[in-house]
């Protein structure tokens, strides 16, 4: 299928205008008409800076208005404080990553089905945190998450061939509900493997979209055993939920999306699981924008990235009950690659503070979201994230919740609406 890509100026524009701001930020006149153009010395000083420290250097300048003169007597110290992240060790990019080019391919293919989602700004949030803060609402595609977007890019590059012998995948229900999606729009039959505890919502729209439901394993990681074997048995190809080359391209377009509607972003705050929305915007984002502090967020009870990523090898996790059910399961090297070359730091949220940020985004936003979609929200609500500087865009990644799990949370933090 094709389509037109749904774009205010072109993603490739928008790339070539951060990479000038970037690298030629000396001929550009910076955030305010007062400010005077750069030095002689100050541009040798940044042509001195990786790109990263760079980008920094100029989202410093906007954000303060003036040109900071200590920079250029010991800039990478001063780089450091205003930027300790920085300073983390950074492992090799992940060879199985997406490149920037395959994003854009992927953004292309998938313009039939994946909408461009609105990037709000909360006043009420900002104020909170003390930076701007913009919610990018991917709870509002049309399967009620981002998973649509990896989906819809792997079966739109499988042959008609193998479409045609069918699909089959494992998921807590939101990649669920994109494999059935994509799966009905290219006619192609596919078998969906979820646990028990999915919410009802999650499982009947995958069967309402003519995919096969199978939820009799306890829990996503049995789940997740169930669909390979499936695939094994049958020859047909597995989805990973997190993984795979045209899978994670097909998350990094939110990315793209995110830079061209908000190309002065300093952080960015990504709900992770499996990393498969971590991986898929981290690819883009560490060679489109490096300068951008990447924060993941999860619940503490499905923590097994930032545990994982603290420990430096896979740590195994209890399966336990949560709000965050989209970011349940276990991870493997794959993703912890991911976590350590993708995310500065992962930050996690209680229950109950997920709980009230579920109640907060519908009173004070007017958005249903999901507890896995949250995550983000409740990391800058609760002040998880130290020295937050903005604009901060939060990723409100999914909205499917039951109805009467949604009614039992506004009721229970009915004073969420500050």
């Amino acid at each position: 299928m094709g389509g037109q890509l749904r774009t205010n100026g072109g993603l490739a524009a928008t790339a070539t205008r951060l990479t000038e701001v970037r690298r030629k930020c000396q001929i550009k006149r910076l955030a305010s008409p007062s400010m005077r153009r750069l030095r002689s010395d100050e541009i040798v000083f940044l042509n001195k800076l990786n790109s990263c420290e760079r980008g920094l250097v100029w989202g410093l300048v906007v954000h303060t208005g003036k040109w900071p003169e200590a920079f250029c007597a010991r800039p990478r110290e001063h780089l450091r404080a205003q930027a300790p992240y920085l300073d983390m060790p950074k492992t090799p990019r992940p060879d199985f990553l997406p490149s920037v080019a395959d994003i854009r391919a992927a953004a292309v293919r998938i313009a039939p089905a994946a909408r461009r989602t609105r990037l709000i700004n909360s006043r009420a949030l900002s104020e909170r945190a003390g930076a701007d803060v913009h919610l990018k609402c991917e709870l509002e595609q049309q399967t009620g998450s981002f998973k649509v977007r990896g989906a819809f890019n792997v079966l739109a590059s499988l042959t008609a061939e193998q479409r045609a012998h069918g699909v089959v995948a494992s998921s807590a229900g939101n990649h669920g509900l994109g494999v059935a999606f994509a799966s009905h729009a290219f006619g192609a039959p596919a078998m969906l493997y979820v646990p028990s505890t999915a919410p009802q919502v999650k499982k009947a729209g995958i069967a309402a979209l003519g995919a096969t439901v199978n939820d009799e394993e306890p829990d996503y990681d049995a789940a997740m055993v169930r669909a390979k074997a499936h695939a094994a048995q049958h020859h047909i190809p597995f989805i990973n939920p997190c993984l795979g080359y045209e899978l994670l391209a097909g998350q990094g377009t939110v990315a793209l999306e995110v830079l061209e509607q908000c190309p002065e972003i300093q952080t960015i705050v990504i709900c992770t699981g499996g990393g498969g929305l971590l991986g898929g915007m981290g690819a883009a984002l560490r060679e489109l924008a490096p300068h951008v502090r990447i924060v993941g967020a999860q619940s503490v009870k499905t923590a097994a990235m930032s545990l994982s990523v603290a420990a430096g090898s896979v740590v195994a996790i209890e399966s336990e009950a949560t709000l965050a059910d989209g970011l349940a399961g276990q991870i493997d090297d794959d993703a912890l690659a991911i976590g350590l070359y993708c995310a500065d730091e992962i930050v996690t949220v209680t229950e109950d503070e997920l709980g009230e940020t579920i109640a907060w985004l519908w009173h004070a936003e007017g958005l249903k979201s999901e507890g896995a979609g949250a995550v983000a929200v409740a990391a800058i609500r609760h002040g998880k994230i130290a020295a937050l500087r903005g604009p901060v865009v939060a990723i409100v990644s999914g909205g499917n919740i039951d109805d009467a799990k949604h009614a039992s949370l506004l009721a229970r933090y009915s004073a969420a609406e500050a």
